[in-house]
Parts: structure tokens; C-alpha cells; sequence
């Protein structure tokens, strides 16, 4: 599980290099993105008592994988090293915050937050075991993710040229396609999402 870690660290950090290299000076607010990511996760839930709902969990764990992106990135600036942010990180992840509701833990990260301006690990690990997420599932999902956010800024996105449809379908829905395609453990497992992503696009 560390190594996994330490590996979606280095892959957070290099994407974050990539759209500001001062980023670790920036002062960004992580926490923001972080309880705003929250408030859509329970949307795609699901809380309105006044109408029918039928919880999204497909939309809920990709919710859960963007909260990923910025907890990561809490973690890298709270921590020394990154050996030091994958061993704290760990330890969350093994010992979940006890809560037996979906909807209270979303809430329970939120107010976290937003009281903290952190990531605590041990509430996302109660959200992700009650969305019914492995750890395997997040790693392979954060690692597709974060190749489509490289590939995204390579073909354009900041310039605003980035074709986010090919084909009559999302870039995310391509890139579901190529995960259940692929074996998250063979080596150089990014770069082959990258280049399936590549041969896919129509720019």
C-alpha cells in the first residue's frame, strides 16, 4: 500500500508542477476544494426528501477520487517528506473513521474541512469503505484520472482548444473504457493509459 502511495504523491506533486511549478508557495486552498467536491458527492447521493433519488455511487467514488487529487495535496504541504506524508497517509487509511452513514461521513469531511483547512485520511477512509471502494480501485481510478488530467493540459485544456466529447462520448467515459482494459499493476501501467488515450482522440 505505501509504495502505491508514494507513487500517487509523486504523480499528484508532478501534476500540480505542471500547472503552477510554485505551487508548494502558492497557499492554495486545498480545504476549499476539498468541502465543495463533498457538497457534489452527496448531490450525486442523494438527500432531498421531497423528491425520489437513486444514489449515483459510479458519480459518488469519481467524486471521491477528485477529493483524492486535493487530499494528496494537503498531505505533500503538511508533511516534510514524502515518505512522511505516505506514512501518515497509511496509517488513516487502515484505521477509518468509525461512522455508519455515507451522508454523515461526506458532511463529517466537509466540517473537517473547513474547521481544520486539512485532509483527515480516517474520514475519506470511512467514505470510501462505505461507497464500497477498495483501496485498489482508488489507486487505479486517481492514477487514470490523473494521466487524463496530464493529457487534458498536453491537448489544450488551458488554452481552451481541448475537445472534452470524441466521438459522441466523454473523455472520462473513454478513459472507464481503457481502465477495465487494463491491469493497474503491469509496469508503466500510466503511460499505457496515456498512449491508449492518445490513439483514441480525434485531435
Amino acid at each position: 500500500m505505501k509504495e502505491k502511495i508514494l507513487t500517487m504523491l509523486e504523480m499528484q506533486d508532478a501534476m500540480n508542477r505542471k500547472v503552477d511549478a510554485e505551487w508548494h508557495d502558492r497557499g492554495f486552498a486545498w480545504y476549499r476544494a476539498i468541502w465543495t467536491e463533498c457538497a457534489e458527492m452527496l448531490d450525486h447521493y442523494g438527500w432531498k426528501w421531497w423528491r425520489h433519488q437513486e444514489p449515483n455511487i459510479t458519480q459518488v467514488r469519481l467524486e471521491i477520487v477528485d477529493i483524492w487529487h486535493f487530499a494528496l495535496s494537503a498531505q505533500l504541504l503538511a508533511s516534510e517528506t514524502p515518505e512522511e506524508a505516505a506514512g501518515q497517509i497509511a496509517a488513516g487509511l487502515t484505521h477509518p473513521a468509525e461512522e455508519a452513514d455515507l451522508r454523515a461521513a461526506i458532511e463529517l469531511m466537509a466540517e473537517n474541512a473547513l474547521r481544520t483547512r486539512s485532509a483527515n485520511i480516517a474520514i475519506f477512509a470511512a467514505m470510501m469503505g462505505l461507497a464500497g471502494m477498495s483501496f485498489d480501485e482508488l489507486y487505479k481510478t486517481y492514477v487514470g484520472k490523473n494521466v487524463l488530467n496530464f493529457f487534458r493540459q498536453d491537448y489544450g485544456y488551458k488554452q481552451g482548444s481541448y475537445l472534452k466529447t470524441w466521438f459522441g462520448r466523454e473523455d472520462n467515459e473513454h478513459l472507464a473504457a481503457i481502465l477495465e482494459d487494463l491491469d493497474a499493476d503491469t509496469p508503466n501501467f500510466d503511460k499505457q493509459v496515456y498512449e491508449r488515450l492518445a490513439a483514441t482522440y480525434p485531435g
